[in-house]
């Protein structure tokens, strides 16, 4: 406005100013009113049915009848900007802007015919500006409104007029769909950050079960829905989400509340306005449901007639999202002086002035009467409380922003041109490149939605000394930074709901620690889950594993679950007492062939080592000897050679050795064939025969070996599938049929000495040794059928142990029989080691057969 006339006029709409009777809904909902409803506290809300109307006549136009004050300071705010451009001589020098103000009263159909107004030049003002202008123009611009789906219903009706709508507290994140609402610009950040945001907070806190409650308007439900998917995407379920407004009817309120009594979860996180905070904050408090931690959108959150209400304390200590901090130099004492509104003679100020002061300036019944000259000082309501001032900064960026796009087009300098002639979809143009600062330094600008950079602060309700609530800021968050750096908290200065100095637990399951996984409850959300410990091999070493990692086949988990060492390796060695004991039984028994092989030499040539080929007796001990020794290589940590080695030892050297019994055996025989009158058998078995003999035995078993170790010979092997938990380190066969090829011959040579060594068993004894060759084939061939089930049945290194046992069993069985009974005539008996006594018995043996 200016002193004279203006020669261009910009008219700016508000459709802030929503009058109508909260008292008649919240009644109409069954709810009461505390008593200091009556202090001057004014309560808001849209008034959608008459209380006349009904469905067997025509509804009667919508009657407003309360003011609300909260929107009246959004109207001063525009005021107070469009004051200060005037004054400015940097902004549209020489031009004033105009305005006119439309009561949309809380009406979708009223705030869309308002605008409609505007758009067609049909112009039913309710307030304009005092000094009117000497020169018409277009409308250029409207502010507002203050809820997101009558703005909605705006920009879809005014789009096509391409007339700029900006809202300084519309935050539903669908606004910002530019296809449907090309010319709707804000003040004030989407939902869709907002909505990430309180989801952010949420898990920041460790709470994955949470209930929610939502306005059933575009604001609650776009906000709740954009919060449902990120909560969704950071593991965090809700247990309920139910939606309500302030007029639904009183049953549906009811069953909000028995929902959140009967519920788990500790956390409700709540996206409603301020107004229909109201009426479920009352409607708990009646029912005496408290102890609940609130997580809270920009709607409520900081509005200082929520916290009046909440006279039970039951969001002591909740936690949300704010507009940040701020301060417009001049603002409050702009809209503290009340007095030139007492002057203006308009019949909306004689009513707020009403409502301001609690009096009435046609006093009826005894009523306080309103004398014009109160004192704003005395006076502690909404309209005092200045901690909505970012919203009303919201307001004066957007009254500044029209004016920068303005004075753009106008071309201003020291003048600008008033020739150019303005159309809407040229600041519509221009606003979407606008980029300044206020006078605070604050930077404004839109982006490509037509939003504001997303920036919030967290409020936490902090209870004072005095009963009230303090709105503290306790961290902030900004969505222009990276995702792990975006939110910001100072934890220390919180304080929780129920007074408690520790955050609140509100989760469903209980977390799955390491060695566990989480096996979820069939039916339930995936927030609500058992824990079960991991399976041998496995483990899982972070909290909340969904899966356990396999470990690698050298490893095992360990008895918690938790990492994966290195599995046991076991093998038959010489430091443990079985290994211990088996290298000191192959030790002794090589001692004990040495001592016999050295008492056969040192008695060679008496009768009784003479007797029978005292040459195959050397060589058999010197077999048995290598028999005690092969067993040894037998013990240790398998390798490439050892593997190889163990085997082909085994075969040669008891190939040998019952090469050598078999000669022997066979010499009784032909021995005793010789004896027989006419017989010449010695000629064709004599020494040349036996040595070739035992040579030929052996040579077959080594050509065997060969072949063995050439096409598939044994290797070391890692056996896993025996044992999970340890590895079995053994010699792999390479080739079963090699290996039972070498048991199968000497198994072959070992029957056919028994059976010769059992016919000659009843021949002479003085003469053969048939008798304890037969036993000692008899132990052979029982230790080694015995081996075959034992070897089989055997886990791990026991299998080694029995294949050793079996070598020195039937090692010590062949020492034992065949000549400890020399040895004992030869050292105690030497009177029958005679040629006399050793032939004396066959003879007349020999005698008494002819």
């Amino acid at each position: 406005m200016s002193d004279g006339p203006c020669p261009v006029q910009y008219v700016l709409n508000d459709a802030l100013l929503r009058q109508y009777d909260v008292y008649t809904e919240l009644a109409r909902a069954g709810l009461g009113f505390p008593s200091s409803a009556a202090g001057g506290i004014i309560f808001t809300g849209p008034r959608w049915i008459n209380k006349q109307d009904n469905y067997t006549q025509k509804p009667k136009p919508l009657q407003c009848t309360s003011l609300n004050l909260m929107d009246f300071q959004f109207a001063q705010a525009m005021l107070f900007a469009i004051a200060e451009i005037n004054n400015s001589s940097e902004i549209l020098p020489g031009l004033s802007l105009g305005y006119k103000m439309y009561d949309a009263c809380g009406s979708i159909a009223r705030a869309v015919s308002g605008a409609l107004a505007l758009a067609n030049g049909n112009e039913a003002t309710f307030v304009s500006s005092e000094t009117p202008c000497t020169k018409s123009a277009q409308v250029q611009a409207i502010l507002g409104e203050t809820s997101s789906s009558p703005c909605m219903a705006i920009a879809t009706v005014i789009g096509p007029f391409h007339l700029p709508l900006i809202s300084h507290f519309a935050t539903c994140a669908c606004l910002s769909d530019k296809a449907k609402y090309p010319s709707f610009f804000r003040t004030i950040p989407s939902d869709l950050y907002q909505s990430r945001a309180l989801a952010q907070l949420v898990r920041h806190f460790g709470w994955t079960w949470v209930g929610a409650i939502r306005t059933n308007d575009d604001y609650g439900n776009n906000g709740m829905a954009t919060f449902t998917q990120t909560a969704n995407e950071l593991g965090i379920c809700l247990e309920y989400s139910v939606s309500f407004f302030r007029t639904d009817p009183a049953e549906k309120i009811l069953n909000i509340v028995n929902v959140i009594k009967h519920s788990s979860a500790k956390v409700i996180v709540a996206f409603v306005s301020h107004m229909d905070m109201d009426v479920i904050i009352h409607k708990l408090s009646y029912h005496n449901v408290s102890g609940y931690q609130w997580v809270g959108s920009e709607g409520w959150i900081l509005h200082a007639q929520t916290a009046a209400l909440d006279e039970h304390h039951i969001l002591d200590g909740a936690i949300g999202l704010s507009i940040p901090e701020a301060h417009v130099r001049g603002i409050e004492e702009f809209m503290m002086d009340v007095k030139p509104l007492n002057s203006s003679g308009n019949q909306l100020f004689t009513k707020f002035w009403e409502a301001l002061f609690s009096c009435e300036f046609n006093s009826k019944n005894n009523h306080k009467r309103c004398t014009g000259t109160e004192d704003l000082s005395d006076v502690q309501n909404s309209f005092t409380d200045m901690s909505l001032m970012p919203i009303f900064n919201n307001v004066y960026k957007g009254v500044y922003a029209v004016a920068h796009a303005l004075h753009k087009i106008l071309k201003c300098n020291k003048t600008c041109d008033t020739n150019v002639t303005l159309d809407p979809s040229m600041t519509l143009q221009h606003l979407k490149n606008i980029r300044f600062q206020t006078k605070e330094g604050e930077e404004v600008y839109f982006n490509e939605k037509g939003d504001p950079a997303a920036k919030y602060e967290i409020i936490n309700w902090q209870p004072t000394a005095q009963g009230t609530v303090e709105f503290v800021t306790v961290g902030l968050y900004d969505a222009s930074l990276p995702v792990d750096r975006q939110l910001k908290l100072q934890n220390t200065s919180l304080f929780w709901a129920q007074n408690s100095k520790q955050v609140p637990e509100s989760i469903c399951s209980k977390p799955c620690l390491p060695g566990t996984r989480k096996v979820l409850q069939k039916g339930k959300p995936v927030c609500c889950y058992d824990c079960t410990p991991c399976a041998e091999g496995e483990i899982s070493n972070t909290t909340d594993s969904i899966t356990c990692i396999q470990c690698p086949p050298d490893f095992w988990s360990n008895a918690q679950r938790v990492a994966c060492v290195k599995k046991e390796t076991e093998f038959l060695s010489y430091e443990e007492i079985m290994g211990a004991l088996l290298t000191a039984a192959s030790l002794l028994g090589t001692c004990m062939t040495c001592v016999v092989a050295w008492i056969f030499l040192k008695y060679r040539k008496t009768p009784i080592v003479r007797a029978n080929n005292s040459e195959l007796s050397f060589l058999l001990l010197f077999s048995l000897s290598l028999c005690f020794l092969c067993s040894l290589t037998f013990i240790g940590r398998p390798s490439e050679w050892s593997c190889m080695l163990r085997h082909t030892a085994f075969g040669i050297t008891f190939v040998l050795c019952i090469s050598c019994i078999l000669g022997k055996t066979l010499l009784v025989l032909f021995a005793f064939r010789a004896t027989l009158p006419g017989s010449n058998v010695m000629k064709w078995f004599g020494p040349l025969q036996q040595r070739l003999s035992v040579v030929a035995f052996t040579l077959v078993q080594v050509l065997i070996c060969v072949l063995w170790l050439t096409i598939s010979p044994p290797f070391p092997f890692k056996n896993m599938k025996q044992f999970t938990y340890k590895i079995i380190m053994e010699c792999a066969m390479g080739s079963a049929i090699g290996f039972w090829a070498v048991l199968g011959y000497i198994g072959l040579l070992a029957v056919l000495c028994f059976v010769l060594a059992f016919l000659a068993r009843k021949l002479p004894d003085n003469f053969n040794e048939a008798k304890f060759i037969t036993f000692s084939m008899l132990i052979f061939c029982t230790v080694w059928i015995a081996f075959i089930p034992a070897y089989v049945s055997s886990p791990g290194k026991f299998s080694v142990a029995v294949e050793i046992f079996a070598i020195l069993a039937s090692s010590f069985g062949l020492l034992f029989c065949i000549f400890v009974p020399k040895c004992y005539v030869i050292l105690f008996k030497p009177e029958k080691n005679t040629k006399k006594n050793v032939m004396g018995k066959s003879r007349a043996t020999f005698k008494t057969n002819k």
